[in-house]
């Protein structure tokens, strides 16, 4: 599997180093520690700091929507590897504004590890710190507090660092991440494996005719594999399992996310959210804003996701609010 990289145990800092040259107006590397990415304009005395963070090779995610109405710093770890605490501390210092600091990043071991372990660090330098962990993945367990974190922590990002930027106190902005994270449910098909650089060998395998729902980002193993199948029986298959797991009634309002997972084209991506979209308004569900295109990927793994979040008027309000960062820009 090819890529263009230099020496493979670089990529990640050279990748960070490339962000910062091409997006300077956005963000900054910080000297302390080069891990540690930075939002040079939304950092501001009185405002709750929005730290996310996780592995690479999830592009945009996660620093991809460092900016204003989103985030304020990302700390970043190896391929598909939790950030370690010190660029977590250091990037809580710097966005540390007086009324305390957000952490929210998936359900993984490693990451639970550090963030916690940083956020004790932070603790004792007087820095008050929230954890709200993504649990969207309706796949990894029928237990939503030990599911992963998926897709949908793209929307859950958004309404946390809407209601940031808001002027919201560190309370109700946990309370609102907390109410994105119940109110949105994820799942995923596979179709193609990726390679992480330092082995250049897929991750897992599947047949030329095979698919596998429910897959994880990381390349986890999933709940079903079988034949491929079309996109609207596919995009069937994963409303199925979303709506077994959350009661949609007709007349509610939702957000849904179609995130292609690195090597799916948008006419791909389009056809899916075609076939949801007729699922759902035969339920009388009424779409109140969409998303197509590549959220939270998986190096150049095939298939994609689909998430849907339940809204109410606070959570459409979050929904709407304005965005502009490298990777993402809503009016």
């Amino acid at each position: 599997m090819k890529k263009l990289i230099n020496v493979p145990n670089l990529v990640v800092d050279e990748m960070i180093e490339g962000y910062a040259a091409a997006y300077p107006q956005y963000v900054r590397v910080l000297p302390e520690n080069k891990r540690a990415v930075v939002s040079v304009n939304t950092v501001r005395q009185g405002k709750v700091g929005v730290i996310i963070g996780g592995g690479s090779g999830h592009e945009p995610a996660f620093m991809g929507v460092i900016g204003k109405g989103f985030v304020d710093a990302v700390p970043v770890g190896n391929v598909f590897a939790s950030p370690p605490p010190d660029p977590i501390l250091a990037c809580t210092r710097a966005v540390h504004g007086g009324e305390g600091v957000i952490y929210m990043y998936g359900n993984y071991a490693g990451d639970c590890m550090n963030f916690d372990m940083a956020a004790e660090l932070a603790a004792m330098e007087g820095i008050r710190v929230e954890t709200v962990l993504i649990t969207d993945d309706v796949a990894s367990s029928p237990a939503v507090e030990r599911r992963r974190g998926i897709a949908g922590g793209f929307l859950v990002f958004k309404c946390a660092g809407a209601a940031a930027d808001m002027g919201m106190k560190l309370d109700d902005v946990v309370r609102v991440a907390k109410k994105a994270n119940d109110n949105i449910r994820t799942m995923g098909v596979a179709l193609s494996p990726c390679a992480v650089p330092q082995t250049g060998k897929p991750s897992f395998v599947l047949g030329e005719d095979e698919m596998e729902i429910g897959l994880g980002i990381h390349g986890e193993p999933g709940v079903q594999r079988g034949k491929l199948k079309t996109a609207d029986e596919t995009t069937d298959d994963l409303i199925d399992k979303i709506l077994e797991d959350m009661l949609l009634e007709s007349g509610e309002r939702v957000a849904v996310m179609v995130n292609g997972l690195g090597s799916t084209t948008y006419m791909e991506l389009f056809v899916v959210f075609r076939r949801a979209e007729q699922r759902l308004k035969q339920l009388g569900v009424h779409i109140y804003r969409s998303f197509v295109g590549e959220f939270v990927t998986s190096l150049e793994m095939g298939g994609c996701s689909i998430s849907i979040m339940k809204l109410d008027d606070e959570l459409a309000q979050m929904i709407d609010y304005p965005v502009d960062t490298p990777m993402y820009v809503q009016k």
